[in-house]
């Protein structure tokens, strides 16, 4: 089973969905590309096909390793908690994406610390448990979150290391990390107003951070 959580639809114009899009506005033509826990291959398909990018991806699931294996996606069956050191040396990518499944893996400062080993550059997007109906489910009714980004309860998820954004700026400060960009969608995976932007931790129900190392 992959560690990404269920991958909701919400799709722009062009067929990608909305967070995938913003994702694919912060890289380069022409680089190289890592994705961790690729799923299908529908980013790396989508960056080949749109920006000449050369990818490469990460993926546990078998069903999804053929799927990638038939766009022809260049796909490694790999346990990304196991880290990256069996499989690229320093500097090997421009960018190294890791989308939905930052919070289902064992040590995730330590996964982070692998991306910008093998990249110049890392992208994560993660649910946010500060988000305002996560709040009120824990603060009102005493109980666990369960929204449409956190389907599963408590017992069952694969979501062992949930954060907020507040919580993943933390780390990258003391990991020595730059945030370079910053983005928040909803469940649908759109954008918010003006209003979730001025709110980020509370209105946002999924981060999407761009961060390098501090030079």
């Amino acid at each position: 089973m992959s560690m990404a959580i269920e991958h909701l639809q919400g799709m722009s114009k062009e067929g990608l969905r909305a967070d995938l899009e913003i994702i694919s506005g912060w890289i380069k033509p022409g680089t190289k590309v890592l994705d961790l826990g690729c799923g299908d291959g529908t980013l790396l398909a989508y960056l080949r096909d749109e920006y000449n990018v050369l990818g490469y991806g990460l993926e546990i699931d078998p069903f999804n390793i053929e799927v990638c294996v038939e766009k022809n996606i260049n796909v490694i069956q790999a346990n990304l908690n196991n880290g990256l050191k069996a499989y690229f040396s320093d500097k090997t990518f421009d960018s190294v994406i890791m989308t939905q499944t930052l919070q289902a893996t064992e040590q995730p400062d330590l996964l982070i610390e692998e991306m910008l080993r093998v990249g110049g550059e890392g992208i994560v997007t993660f649910p946010n448990m500060a988000h305002w109906s996560a709040r009120l489910q824990l603060g009102l009714g005493g109980i666990m979150p369960v929204t449409k980004n956190l389907p599963n309860q408590w017992f069952n998820t694969p979501n062992v290391h949930l954060c907020t954004l507040s919580d993943f700026e933390v780390l990258c400060q003391k990991h020595d990390i730059q945030i370079l960009e910053r983005a928040v969608v909803d469940h649908r995976h759109n954008r918010g107003g003006w209003l979730t932007n001025m709110f980020p931790n509370l209105l946002g129900e999924i981060a999407i951070y761009r961060f390098c190392r501090n030079q």
